[in-house]
């Protein structure tokens, strides 16, 4: 089982949803970033349910930094964080064992582990391992403001609902990081809001897209194949449960246009500066950033657990059934996800960028 990413700088996550506990090992990061606990239960509050939009399971997430940080900063060995689960209900998942929740990965995990997966809350596919993911990438995302690298993240669209586009890049990523609800415009927030809360009110989910934009990365950063820049960004991004899809810059309307409409010019401010007029592509030419901001959605999927009678099979018995899912849920998690998105952003940039020019770049 595969359950580390990175070269320079690695990420290993462990643990269940109904584990005793669940945690994540950063390593490579340079000795001496300063790690502001505030800033890791804030990003962890980010990351909790926010009332009648999201899910009844509520944790503290009250942390443990094992290993790794000394007198407020990074020593420079394995960062270790442990993150204890409390407010489980293991019981509603004993009732369907055997059911292969639609959307879900029972059946995949039960083929892949023969029977031995922890099921309960979705073991160790389940969301809430992604708590440990951004506490390690609070540690990550101030390694990067260190050296004026700064990313956020909003809800682009959600039910058809749009969000209005980034404009100041650097005032709009300090807004957002300080929102429960991630969204630029207040009457998005209003109308996404109320299309959670029918789905909900339906025993149903919606699903969204994320946009994420990073500002500061130098030009030159990344790998022309096989760890591109975009490689590196999507094999975290599908990381998180629930994702289905990454696009770079414009996407899938590249399909509508000519080269002429997707090609970004370069020019050159007055001091040299090269810059592109058009940001098309993303910040990223040849899997390499060309020093425009990185742009990329993350595509969504609707929860997967809903209050509705759906069709199944019981792969354990072979026997086909119905399936009524009890339980807390979310019904929409793309709120939730932003700053998993943000964080696992940040741990895959510090790789790169640790690549590029030495684990010592952010000490």
């Amino acid at each position: 089982m595969k359950n580390t990413f990175g070269t320079s700088v690695s990420l290993t996550v462990f643990g269940e949803s109904h584990g005793p506990f669940i945690g994540a090992v950063l390593d490579g990061l340079a000795p001496g970033i300063e790690v502001n606990e505030e800033d890791i239960k804030h990003a962890l509050t980010l990351r909790r349910p926010a009332g009648r939009i999201s899910t009844s399971r509520q944790e503290k997430d009250e942390y443990v930094i094992a290993s790794g940080v000394f007198e407020g900063k990074t020593t420079g060995t394995p960062i270790a964080i442990i993150i204890p689960n409390a407010d489980t209900r293991s019981k509603d998942y004993k009732k369907t064992y055997g059911l292969a929740r639609p959307g879900h990965a029972d059946f995949a995990a039960f083929c892949k582990y023969h029977g031995f997966e922890d099921y309960r809350g979705g073991g160790h596919f389940s969301g809430r391992v992604t708590s440990a993911l951004v506490a390690a990438g609070a540690v990550a995302r101030a390694a990067l403001a260190k050296k004026e690298i700064y990313l956020g993240t909003h809800i682009k669209e959600l039910a058809g609902v749009p969000d209005r586009a980034f404009e100041d890049l650097k005032a709009d990523i300090d807004e957002l990081y300080g929102k429960v609800f991630p969204v630029l415009s207040s009457e998005a927030e209003e109308k996404m809001r109320a299309e959670i809360e029918k789905a909900a009110a339906e025993g149903d989910s919606v699903g969204a897209l994320l946009e994420t934009v990073v500002i500061g990365m130098p030009a030159g950063v990344g790998e022309p194949y096989f760890d591109s820049v975009e490689s590196v960004i999507s094999h975290m991004m599908f990381s998180i449960p629930g994702v289905k899809g990454v696009l770079f810059g414009a996407g899938t309307d590249f399909a509508k246009m000519r080269g002429s409409e997707a090609n970004d010019a370069f020019r050159m401010d007055g001091n040299g500066n090269v810059y592109t007029k058009t940001n098309n592509n993303g910040g990223v030419n040849g899997g390499i950033t060309n020093g425009s901001p990185l742009r990329f959605t993350t595509v969504i999927k609707p929860t997967p657990s809903i209050y509705k009678k759906q069709e199944t099979i019981d792969f354990i018995n072979g026997e086909e059934k119905d399936i009524s899912i009890e339980g807390r849920h979310d019904p929409c998690i793309a709120h939730r996800a932003r700053i998993v998105a943000d964080s696992l952003t940040a741990i895959a940039l510090c790789d790169i960028l640790s690549g590029r020019y030495g684990t010592d770049f952010f000490a």
